[in-house]
């Protein structure tokens, strides 16, 4: 085969070294025979034998030795599929083309997700790959709302011509039926030859069944003949071919009986007229009603879209004009009116209101706006006017992120899928060998009219078997799960999230910022009364008057700490109107505390253990900060001069339903941690608080993570939820990373889901919705292997030697249809979820 080339956008090379890594990495890949590296523009342009090697070892060798491949995501409206082999055979022709690293294919949606190399893959290479296995890529010009219009117009129309397609099939083939089933009951039935009706003796009768047929056959089954002939042209067998090949063998079998009978020649044999119509005109009835269910289970994408404004009132060169909200730009002074939605994100800088923000943050109270304050784009203005300042908009607006990331989860593929879709491969091309087998066996070994059964039975393997169920088991919970998911505030980054989440047997909670508000406030200050030093121009005694001076100095030294403790001591200085002094020196010693020197002191505020290292007498106070951690409080000492002068307090306020969320999570079968920095004693009087048995005292940053390897090394299925900056290596480590949001900040790339609102109540509704959305993938997947594992076997005859049954070609096309309905609609019953209440 010959050689084939491709360029690799290379990120993160600074120098000529990089250089040599990278091309020295992608020459190891067996198959590439030349690799070029360019640094000036960042590119590998690589030679390689496709029969050895992939675009994706390549991209793999790259990551190894330390650099990164650019890639790029489109997705493409597929038209032409209608089961779980179309999607198999998509996906083929995606990934077959150089530069394409990954393929998702979703039925439901009828969209394909590609991953691929910019600059390395065109639109046209996709859309002549997918042309060449026998579907269409439709008009993906545009912006996605336009995008998902143009989608929402096809679907429209698709169902229209369904709903006509039906009603033209319903015409010819009832009084088909009734005719073809009266004359076969009278004649067979009741053996009442002598007393039918001259219309049945008629020889022009099955002439008259001939004419009805045809217009069901030829013009309401043209899309499935028209998809076979697509599936065999591309060597892609589908459902459409086993749809075709079954009713034209009923149909072109009849006619043959017929046309032989004008050259004298008789066929003693059944006409099938009526099968073959009924078989098209009953899976025409499951099609528009699937394809009406399907419609349904993209509700939230399109209520996330409908919450966006239509315009924008923009104050530009003095005046306030409107515009679309599309045309709002960075910087620009937006003015919001009562009763008119948010348009874009930003801050308010004039005017207070209250915001109903629940279509975001699912939080049902108003909230109070004021300067300063975030306002989010699609949130409703109820009371007062404002003007704020335009900070995202577009694709950075938190609506877009929330309905970026429910997109490409309801485009991803649970683990659960994978069974189907090895099966799906393979389906088709299965079945018609069983159907062939099955009537080879009944026309050597069948009763008489061998013929006659080898005929009905073959057409009824051909007819009952439905990949359709199987392409759509998965996909349509999860597209309706993750979007309930949207709707209670809840986005989950994708169908594998969604089925990991299920499994969590142990849920950790770090206590700042989940368990409590994370805002700590100064709720005590304790002197040693011995302790005295000069501050300033003139000498003071710390505990000679009043403890302002040891808070002064407190509060100085942690000015330029980070941590919220330390915060919480400054904010508390300042409301007090103490005047604070900028430290001439200062530094963190991490996870113990600070230290600073001000006015000449050396002022050291932390732990015990910082005390303890630096040995420090703490004279007493030992037992004062026992009896405030047994309260809940974390208690710092400080020592200034190297002498212990005393403790500072500082709590922080459980969030209202903390100990109701972890009631709820422990119902749901879970061992609930709590993670924390505190000390032991404090740990375990908020783990009390809160209702936890459980937890992690005395964890620093970097340890977060081990604590998550611990309990994983202990076979437990472990989720951690924090609140995804300081907590991202936890939540990476985690089988399942939930991290808090603030309502603006949904794009969390360490977690597996984000919770909108800081509310522990939507860690209950995660675990909750995941369960009962595995818990209708398996009812699909169940049903969808049933019906076809003991169908397929009923239609091919194998009960006829015990109790005399035969599946009627009709019946199979009945049961056919009814399949991919109930599947639909299974997954539409999780739009009734209601989160567990507290």
């Amino acid at each position: 085969m010959a050689l084939q080339q491709v360029t690799l956008p290379i990120e993160g090379m600074t120098c000529a070294s990089c250089v040599a890594h990278v091309e020295g990495g992608l020459n190891e890949v067996s198959g590439v025979t030349k690799a070029t590296v360019n640094l000036a523009n960042e590119r590998a342009t690589v030679e390689f034998n496709p029969e050895q090697t992939t675009v994706d070892k390549m991209v793999a060798a790259v990551r190894d030795v330390g650099y990164d491949v650019v890639t790029d995501k489109i997705t493409l409206p597929i038209g032409g599929m209608t089961c779980a082999s179309c999607v198999a055979h998509v996906e083929g022709g995606l990934r077959s083309v150089p530069g394409v690293l990954n393929v998702s294919v979703n039925l439901a949606t009828e969209r394909a997700t590609v991953q691929m190399i910019p600059g390395a893959v065109t639109l046209a290479d996709l859309k002549h790959a997918v042309e060449d296995v026998g579907y269409d890529v439709l008009d993906v010009s545009g912006t996605e709302e336009e995008l998902v219009d143009r989608e929402r117009v096809l679907r429209e129309q698709e169902m229209q011509n369904e709903k006509r397609d039906l009603m033209i099939g319903i015409v010819f083939t009832l009084p088909l039926f009734l005719l073809s089933m009266s004359r076969d009951f009278i004649h067979t039935v009741l053996m009442w030859e002598n007393f039918l009706p001259e219309l049945f003796k008629w020889n022009g009768f099955d002439w008259l069944l001939m004419a009805l047929a045809t217009p069901v056959q030829l013009y309401v089954g043209r899309s499935y003949h028209r998809g076979a002939y697509k599936s065999l042209r591309a060597l892609a067998p589908n459902m459409d071919l086993l749809i075709s090949l079954g009713t034209n063998a009923a149909y072109w079998f009849s006619v043959i009986v017929l046309v032989a009978a004008l050259f004298g020649i008789k066929i003693p044999s059944h006409v099938y007229f009526e099968s073959a119509a009924v078989i098209i005109t009953l899976i025409k009835v499951g099609k528009y009603l699937e394809a009406r269910a399907k419609g349904q289970t993209s509700d939230a994408i399109k209520k996330l879209m409908g919450l966006r404004a239509k315009t924008a009132r923009v104050v530009r060169d003095g005046q306030e004009i409107e515009v679309k909200f599309e045309d709002v730009r960075v910087a620009d002074i937006v003015s919001v009116r009562p009763g008119e939605k948010v348009p874009v994100d930003g801050v308010i800088v004039q005017g207070q209101s209250t915001v109903d923000e629940s279509m975001i943050t699912g939080e049902s109270l108003p909230v109070e706006k004021s300067v300063g304050d975030q306002v989010i784009g699609a949130t409703l203005n109820k009371m007062g006017a404002f003007r704020f300042e335009a900070r995202k908009v577009g694709k950075e607006t938190a609506l877009a992120q929330i309905i970026k990331l429910v997109e490409d989860a309801q485009a991803s593929k649970a683990p659960i899928q994978r069974l189907a879709d090895q099966i799906s491969a393979v389906f088709v091309p299965a079945v018609i060998v069983v159907a062939v087998a099955t009537f080879v066996i009944w026309l050597v070994f069948g009763p008489q009219p061998a013929f006659n059964f080898a005929f009905v039975n073959f057409v009824a393997v051909l007819i009952i078997a439905c990949p359709c169920a199987l392409g759509l088991a998965t996909p349509t919970a999860i597209i309706v799960g993750t979007g309930k998911g949207a709707e209670n505030g809840v986005l989950i980054r994708s169908g594998g999230a969604l089925e990991t989440a299920h499994k969590v047997t142990a849920i950790i909670l770090d206590k700042t910022g989940t368990l409590t508000q994370g805002q700590p406030a100064v709720t005590d200050v304790v002197e040693v009364a011995s302790a005295k030093l000069e501050v300033g121009s003139g000498k003071s005694e710390v505990g000679s008057s009043s403890n302002f001076q040891l808070l002064r100095l407190v509060a100085s030294a942690e000015q330029n700490s980070e941590h919220p403790l330390g915060q919480a001591i400054v904010n508390h200085a300042k409301e007090l109107g103490l005047k604070l002094i900028a430290p001439t020196e200062f530094g963190a010693v991490a996870g113990h505390g600070v230290r600073a020197c001000v006015e000449e002191h050396e002022v050291l505020v932390g732990n015990a253990k910082l005390m303890k290292d630096l040995n420090i007498a703490l004279d007493g106070l030992e037992a004062q900060s026992a009896q405030l951690a047994d309260a809940g409080k974390t208690a710092m000492f400080a020592a200034i001069d190297r002498r212990a002068a005393g403790l500072i307090a500082v709590a922080d306020t459980l969030k209202p339903n903390s100990r109701g969320a972890v009631e709820q999570l422990k119902k749901l079968g879970l061992d609930v941690y709590m993670l924390t920095g505190d000390n032991p004693r404090t740990a375990a009087a908020i783990a009390k608080q809160v209702g936890i048995e459980h937890y992690f005292a005395e964890v620093l940053p970097g340890q977060k993570a081990d604590k998550v390897k611990e309990l994983q090394a202990q076979g437990k299925i472990v989720g951690m939820v924090g609140d995804g900056i300081n907590d991202a290596p936890a939540l990476a480590q985690a089988d399942i990373g939930i991290a808090i949001g603030t309502g603006t900040d949904v794009a969390m790339e360490a977690a597996d889901i984000t919770l909108i609102s800081g509310d522990l109540r939507g860690v209950v509704t995660a675990i909750a919705l995941s369960k009962q959305t595995i818990r209708t993938i398996k009812g699909n997947m169940f049903w969808a292997f049933f019906y076809n594992v003991a169908g397929i076997p009923v239609a091919a005859g194998v009960l006829y030697p015990f109790i005399g049954l035969l599946l009627n070609p009709i019946l199979s096309a009945a049961a056919m249809a009814f399949s991919s309905v109930f599947v639909v609609t299974n997954s539409l019953r999780l739009r009734n979820f209601r989160s567990p209440a507290l």
